[in-house]
């Protein structure tokens, strides 16, 4: 399979067309940045880290029985992807408070939930992705009910069987974003990735944070922190 045109760059990943029109190539970009794009900055080898990393998670899933874009990986940076239209939501399950929540409502950062925490938001730079709920969303023509009670089933499944794979490597899921699309038929699909830029993960003895947050925070070490959770998830599987 070849790329052919561009079709779209976005923050961390440029799509392709190629010479089969319900498959597209994701080429996954070192590019990094935070707070709606306000920081910039690189973050060396993290597009191949975060291109395996989601591969390796989504065939994991798939075999678990979660309807996924992943077709198959082509070399460290490529991968072959369903062509999906993406549904304008950010789909955000907490298992532990951080992050905006922590801001947001005053909770301290740690402090862990009874069950996990169910958000959506707009998918919508120029709006700051606002927080809304089924009734906005169903209003807005973004999803149907039926769609919207999917993605909500989908992605507390999704929050169980991830908690498993991370605890087995002894780390801590705290939170993660998903991103689900539809196919030409509307079969609704998870897409776009799981990586340490879409979750939070804590080193589970010493809540060493292991993801974005060490880019967003100026922690450095954000390249050390990608390899070595990569390498535990590698590991493990």
């Amino acid at each position: 399979m070849e790329k052919q045109e561009l079709l779209y760059e976005g923050k961390a990943k440029k799509v392709y067309a190629t010479q089969d029109p319900e498959l597209l190539i994701v080429s996954y970009k070192d590019d990094a940045t935070a707070f709606n794009g306000l920081k910039k900055g690189t973050i060396a080898g993290k597009g191949a880290i975060n291109n395996r990393m989601s591969n390796l998670l989504m065939a994991r899933l798939e075999k678990e029985g979660i309807p996924t874009h992943f077709v198959e990986e082509l070399n460290d940076r490529e991968t072959l992807v369903k062509r999906v239209s993406i549904v304008p939501l950010e789909v955000i399950v907490r298992n532990i408070a951080a992050g905006s929540f922590s801001k947001r409502y005053g909770v301290e950062e740690g402090a862990v939930f009874d069950r996990p925490t169910f958000e959506l938001s707009y998918k919508n730079d120029g709006l700051g992705d606002p927080l809304l709920n089924d009734d906005h969303a169903a209003a807005l023509g973004l999803a149907s009910r039926e769609e919207l009670a999917l993605i909500r089933n989908y992605a507390l499944t999704i929050n169980g069987l991830l908690k498993k794979i991370w605890a087995d490597c002894g780390v801590t899921l705290v939170d993660f974003k998903l991103e689900f699309g539809r196919l030409g038929d509307g079969t609704i699909v998870l897409a776009d990735e799981i990586s340490p830029d879409t979750c939070r993960l804590w080193d589970a003895a010493t809540h060493e944070k292991l993801d974005k947050d060490r880019f967003r925070r100026d922690l450095g070490g954000v390249e050390e922190a990608y390899v070595r959770v990569m390498e535990r998830l590698t590991n493990s599987l």
